[in-house]
């Protein structure tokens, strides 16, 4: 429930305290629910947690109504789940499309007509401003004055890292613990990993905090090792994200909307559901978009995070960009030979 750095003592629940020699704050993140009268009813559920998902499977049957508030990346995964579940599902987002934060214009339609295609129904550019019981279910009212009645509802409306505790201690937190490229944070001794950490990005060198778990992997190795004693410098967390959307697999890496003197390709194939952006600075690949091409995802993940200068393959890329496979195999897999 707090750390007393001057003491080295953390404060637990159940009022017992514990000193350490080296800490690590590993608490995670919380789910949050948007300001909306109505949010507190029991028929309206996070799932965020395996108890979350215990509930809602005791409480929810097929057939029911269900609206999800939320189609970022938690809410596509969620979607997945409800769709197994067989039922009559609705999908509400605020934002102009599905996975605004991972997915561009073209990409966000063709995850959108693909969901639709499965048999769910799809808002975006919708925001719910009330919930209320009404005639024994939920109505939920829209900002355009629409209203969608509910069995229940389902919030994927984000998440905000777990720094409540740390009110008072001295450690630096901003959306999440600040730390260094050690993993450190401003008092020696502390570190922090995972969803709670707001770390280097390896594109912008930004402080950022990379809720996605290899990101957590690496921070666990890393910290792990600096409080062992071993130096493990950490060069940053690659913005990245792969997702399976009902059998549709999305993927992005990096600076997927490009900088400023960049440039770009992208190549789009709506009948098979495949899209492709790639961009770049200078001759250097900093971010890229996939949709249902799985056989490049490593291969854009490793371009983008090694930096790899593509030299003339970066204009071989920008006439065909399905030619990446070639340019990985002859720019990286080519310099180790």
């Amino acid at each position: 429930t707090a750390v007393a750095p001057a003491e080295k003592s953390v404060s637990l629940s159940n009022g017992e305290s514990v000193g350490y020699d080296r800490l690590l704050l590993a608490t995670g993140a919380s789910a949050i629910r948007p300001p909306i009268s109505g949010m507190d009813s029991p028929r309206v559920h996070n799932c965020w947690t395996l108890s979350d998902a215990h509930k809602l499977l005791h409480d929810v049957n097929a057939g029911d109504r269900v609206v999800l508030l939320g189609a970022g990346f938690i809410g596509c995964i969620v979607l997945q789940a409800l769709v197994e579940m067989k039922l009559d599902l609705t999908v509400i987002e605020l934002a102009d499309r599905m996975l605004a934060r991972m997915m561009d214009d073209p990409g966000g339609r063709m995850i959108k007509t693909w969901c639709e295609s499965k048999g769910v129904k799809v808002r975006t550019g919708a925001e719910a401003i009330a919930v209320e019981e009404k005639d024994g279910a939920l109505e939920i009212t829209l900002g355009d004055g629409t209203s969608i009645a509910a069995d229940h509802i389902v919030c994927a409306a984000g998440v905000r890292s777990n720094t409540d505790f740390l009110a008072g201690s001295g450690i630096n937190t901003d959306h999440g613990i600040l730390v260094d490229n050690h993993l450190q944070t401003n008092i020696e001794g502390i570190y922090a990993a995972g969803d709670v950490a707001q770390g280097p990005d390896l594109s912008t060198g930004e402080q950022q905090v990379h809720a996605i778990q290899p990101t957590a992997s690496e921070h666990g190795r890393i910290a792990g090792s600096q409080m062992a004693g071993e130096a493990v410098p950490y060069g940053g967390s690659l913005s990245m994200n792969v997702l399976n959307t009902l059998g549709l697999i999305t993927s992005s890496f990096g600076l997927w909307d490009g900088v400023d003197g960049g440039e770009r390709v992208a190549s789009e194939d709506q009948a098979y559901n495949r899209y492709l952006r790639l961009e770049f600075k200078d001759d250097v690949l900093i971010g890229a978009l996939a949709i249902g091409l799985t056989q490049h995802v490593g291969i854009l993940r490793g371009l983008v995070q090694t930096g790899v200068r593509l030299g003339a393959w970066k204009q071989r890329l920008m006439t065909d960009p399905s030619q990446i496979m070639h340019a990985y195999l002859a720019c990286v897999q080519g310099s180790r030979a």
